[in-house]
């Protein structure tokens, strides 16, 4: 059962897709004191399954942060669908969500109700309305059970359904996974990705880890804060797959720096 369930991770849900994202990048900088991440991002693109790799460092992290608005180039430009996501943080709930790598960091209040009304709250609906909705989303996932859950109560894989089903509930065009399954066990990577058959809109998955991404029609390789290759999936893939390989061959971390 659980082997069944693997082929699923990282492939396209099969609800309908809707209108492609176009991702906009205008020389997008953005830097951590001196040591600079993205370095001048441009990029044009219609997104619907575009899979992001790279080493850890590369950048990717950051990219998915520029993209979902939480933090801003410090030079350049990024919109989603002509939005700039940093700074119309309300019309930017309902262009982009992002799903983190540890649950943790995304989630705020006690209890799973108030969890997944808390982003419907932020897009203008009332408390009644908002609770609502959150309940309707429950029962989507099967989970109206959780309702009165304390989070804190809630398993790794839990919270991340938590968050997950939080970001469905706005209705985002665009989903953003930023390493979603990194540390996760392979009956609830398998769980996860099929709870993601309900999100209907558009994906970014970000991974360092190329079995995450199969099914994905284009990618992204992004090396030292700049776009290595770009281009269709199996290429670009294949191509990451060999220089990572040709590095892994390599044995500088054993040298200490004189």
């Amino acid at each position: 059962m659980i082997a069944q369930d693997m082929t699923q991770i990282g492939r396209t849900p099969a609800a309908p897709v809707r209108q492609a994202s176009q991702l906009h990048l205008e020389a997008a900088r953005f830097a951590h004191g001196e040591k600079v991440v993205l370095d001048a991002l441009t990029l044009d693109l219609a997104v619907t399954r575009l899979a992001v790799v790279g080493r850890n460092g590369s950048g990717k992290s950051t990219l998915a942060r520029l993209l979902a608005g939480l933090v801003a180039p410090q030079e350049g430009r990024v919109r989603i669908n002509g939005t700039d996501v940093a700074r119309d943080r309300k019309a930017a709930l309902g262009e982009v969500g992002i799903l983190f790598q540890n649950p943790d960091h995304q989630i705020i209040f006690p209890t799973v109700l108030e969890e997944l009304a808390f982003g419907l709250a932020q897009q203008g609906r009332k408390k009644a309305a908002a609770e609502a909705a959150a309940r309707a989303v429950l029962a989507r996932f099967g989970k109206s059970h959780w309702e009165a859950a304390y989070i804190n109560t809630l398993s790794h894989g839990q919270k991340h359904l938590v968050c997950l089903m939080a970001v469905t509930a706005m209705a985002p065009r665009l989903l953003i996974l930023d390493e979603p399954f990194a540390g996760l066990d392979i009956p609830t990577r398998a769980q996860l990705s099929r709870y993601l058959s309900h999100y209907t809109g558009n994906l970014i998955h970000i991974s360092h880890d190329p079995a995450d991404l199969a099914g994905y029609d284009q990618a992204l390789w992004l090396e030292r804060g700049q776009i290595a290759a770009l281009g269709a999936r199996d290429r670009v893939i294949a191509d990451y797959v060999a220089r990572m390989t040709e590095l892994g061959e390599a044995d500088d971390i054993a040298d200490l720096a004189g």
